[in-house]
């Protein structure tokens, strides 16, 4: 079934009200800032980024040796981007799906897949050891197809539903069949995962500056440089873990560019409401739609609705005034009501964007400078939540000069297509994300157009 294009009435007043700050991040949980730096500082490790790349490098470090000076440096404070304003779905894929795996690394896709699973297993355990209050549940993912196409892709597959079925679990007209992975998909309140990770950090003995921007990298025989307006640090290593943001290493500038997600949050459902929709096993739902969905319930039986559309600005523009974004937000709630129509009347209490850094294979890759002493991170592509504690490990790997299982695979040492400058990166963007709605509109064919990048090895179906 079609979303309809055209915002209603009814999503124009379900909106009334709706708070402009992400639903996570608006917590009384929220600890107060820490201190920015002030005057020179050292370190065995410094770390840039205080998101989930950061701190779990941090940690990882700190497990590894404990006995080594980790100063963590972010620009404003922790989880205040991307980190802190995602849908909290922690999938264990490191390729953004296995099909986007098997397109761009065939011969390791396997091996990915379980050292995935792997990754999630550790994220649990840690969340468990540490005994982080994060509202974690591995309730995996459940796809829905909303054509008659895409009902032949799941058919056969594995955890194939059918309509019925499928609406057994959640009951929404616009499902024709799905598909439900079970035990490769955890769900998280990611700005408590954060500030869990934050806390245990800290108690560990990582230093951590907030409000303090880094600059400029620079080096010499002796150290790495990190130059700040706060002073200047420096240290034997450095991870990088800006990701959206432009890289301090100018030779990956190219490689990403920023991408504007939109988010909803409803108010509490009552009993009666939660029974309408069913939703017992509390699954993280998706549709197959190139422009698709997702969405979840929060701990206190809240529905989050993201996604769907996905907002370039010329010039890879990021500011905070792209985060507001009411056509986005009206085209939300108008197919939040097509999807659940028992729901008609619930509001939404806040309403959020943000920024993901997209790179043309749509999973993360890896760089060193600096003679192997800076290592970075980028290009999670909307996939950070648990993807980050593998990177972190990976960028550990490579500062530290090892040969691991890591750092051999094709994954780590690949890098994908850079996007061209502007205007071209633009026009290529814009050109893609129209093929891709037509592809929609047209069960799922794909034109001339997609073809030429799924050629070139930039394509993405998803």
């Amino acid at each position: 079934m079609p979303f309809h294009p055209v915002p209603t009435a009814a999503a124009e007043a379900a909106l009334q009200g709706a708070r402009d700050v992400p639903f996570w991040l608006d917590d009384p949980r929220r600890p107060a800032p820490r201190p920015s730096l002030r005057g020179g500082a050292r370190a065995d490790l410094a770390v840039v980024g205080g998101g989930f790349t950061g701190l779990w490098t941090a940690l990882r470090a700190k497990e590894r040796d404990p006995g080594r000076d980790v100063l963590l440096v972010e620009g404003a404070t922790t989880g205040w981007a991307a980190s802190g304003r995602n849908g909290g779905f922690v999938a264990a894929s490191l390729t953004h799906g296995r099909s986007n795996g098997e397109r761009h690394l065939p011969r390791e896709v396997d091996r990915l897949e379980a050292l995935g699973l792997e990754n999630l297993d550790g994220i649990e355990a840690t969340v468990a050891r540490y005994g982080w209050d994060c509202a974690w549940e591995r309730t995996g993912a459940l796809t829905v197809a909303t054509e008659p196409h895409q009902v032949e892709e799941l058919r056969g597959g594995p955890g194939f539903l059918d309509a019925a079925a499928v609406r057994a679990e959640v009951d929404s007209p616009t499902y024709l069949a799905g598909a439900w992975s079970r035990h490769d998909t955890a769900l998280v309140n990611p700005a408590h995962l954060v500030w869990e990770l934050r806390r245990t950090c800290l108690e560990l003995g990582v230093r951590i500056v907030e409000g303090t921007p880094v600059r400029r990298l620079s080096s010499d025989a002796s150290a790495v440089r990190l130059h700040t307006d706060g002073g200047v640090v420096s240290a034997a290593s450095v991870a990088l873990g800006t990701n959206v943001f432009p890289s301090l290493l100018k030779r990956y500038r190219l490689h990403t560019v920023p991408v504007y997600d939109y988010v909803l949050v409803t108010e509490p459902l009552t009993a009666g409401q939660r029974a309408s929709i069913g939703w017992a096993h509390r699954q993280g739902l998706d549709d197959m739609n190139n422009q698709f969905h997702y969405y979840r319930l929060t701990a206190d039986d809240r529905i989050l609705f993201g996604g769907y559309d996905a907002i370039y600005h010329y010039g890879r523009s990021l500011s905070a005034a792209h985060d507001q974004r009411a056509a986005s937000f009206r085209t939300l709630a108008a197919h939040f009501g097509q999807t659940f129509p028992q729901l008609d009347g619930v509001r939404f209490t806040h309403a959020w964007g943000g920024a993901i850094d997209t790179c043309t294979r749509f999973f993360p890759f890896f760089g060193t400078a600096h003679r192997g002493r800076v290592a970075s991170v980028a290009g999670f592509t909307g996939l950070g939540v648990g993807m980050t504690r593998f990177a972190a490990d990976v960028l550990l790997d490579l500062l530290g000069g090892e040969a691991t299982e890591r750092t051999e695979l094709e994954l780590v040492r690949s890098t994908p297509l850079p996007f061209p400058p502007e205007p071209l990166a633009w026009a290529g963007i814009t050109l893609t994300t129209r093929a891709l709605v037509r592809a929609d509109r047209r069960q799922g064919r794909r034109g001339p157009w997609l073809a030429a990048l799924d050629a070139a090895g930039v394509g993405f179906d998803s």
